[in-house]
């Protein structure tokens, strides 16, 4: 298994202002070294915002063009989560674009609702695991985070689903502890590497984000971790992470579980 080489951008981001935003974060992605992975926040090109019928894109539109444009440009995997128009209904939408114009997404499943995201938005059903350069990765979106069964790395003798779990968030300085705490759980039950990708700044609301984006290991040990305004591009290793696995296979002894909906979701999901 080779190695991945990861960026991730730490950044301000303006109110509700796309076009800036995408100009700004485009500056960056021009900027950064060779890599195989770019990561960006959640809502990256508006904040965490529920004006969603002022804000929202089609599928396809201009922000998942721009995105598009982005990774084939950088020739790398490029991801981050939008505010999405589909079907008449309205989605936090993590897209995924490779450089050769290929595309996955995954519409949040866990909704804020101390911000009333849950009166906004329309729930993700499905998570999505992809392969990408001999990595197995499962995107997710910030108060997923809080869920750890919906981010259980299923497996047996044969091996597990994923090697990569990232999160992207707009995760506030207030609750910074738990997004620190949790980012190593993840890490160490699921035996994977774990990245979150906050932004930081003040948004819309007068709340203040303090980054804290982190890349851990398998044991839960920081590779990066960072308060500041930047972009770091990252090498993770995958021998490290077989080797680990092969000494450690607690996923051996893991218990059986089905993920089932719940009313909440029954009621407000189309399937």
């Amino acid at each position: 298994m080779q190695d991945l080489t990861v960026s991730t951008i730490q950044s301000k981001l303006e109110w509700e202002q796309i076009d800036l935003n995408l100009s700004n974060l485009e500056s960056i992605i021009g900027n950064l070294p060779l890599t195989d992975v770019i990561i960006l926040p959640e809502m990256f090109s508006t904040g965490f915002s529920m004006n969603a019928q002022k804000l929202a894109e089609e599928p396809n539109g201009k922000t998942t063009l721009w995105m598009h444009a982005m990774a084939k440009k950088a020739q790398a995997l490029l991801m981050g989560s939008i505010i999405c128009k589909d079907s008449s209904q309205y989605y936090n939408r993590l897209i995924i674009t490779r450089p050769d114009g290929g595309i996955l997404t995954y519409d949040k499943r866990h909704l804020f609702r101390m911000a009333k995201e849950d009166e906004t938005y329309s729930y993700g059903s499905d998570r999505k695991t992809f392969n990408w350069k001999g990595w197995n990765i499962l995107p997710l979106v910030c108060y997923d985070l809080r869920f750890p069964v919906w981010s259980r790395n299923k497996g047996d003798k044969n091996g597990l689903e994923y090697d990569l779990l990232i999160y992207v968030a707009n995760w506030p300085a207030q609750r910074i502890s738990a997004w620190d705490i949790l980012l190593k759980a993840r890490a160490i039950e699921n035996l994977s590497y774990c990245i979150g990708v906050n932004r930081i700044g003040i948004d819309g609301n007068g709340i203040k984000y303090n980054g804290h984006t982190g890349i851990y290991d398998p044991k839960g040990n920081p590779i990066y971790f960072s308060e500041k305004e930047e972009s770091v591009t990252t090498v993770i290793s995958g021998e490290e992470l077989v080797s680990y696995r092969n000494k450690f296979p607690a996923n051996m002894d893991s218990d059986e579980f089905e993920i089932k909906q719940n009313d909440q979701f029954v009621n407000k999901l189309n399937f």
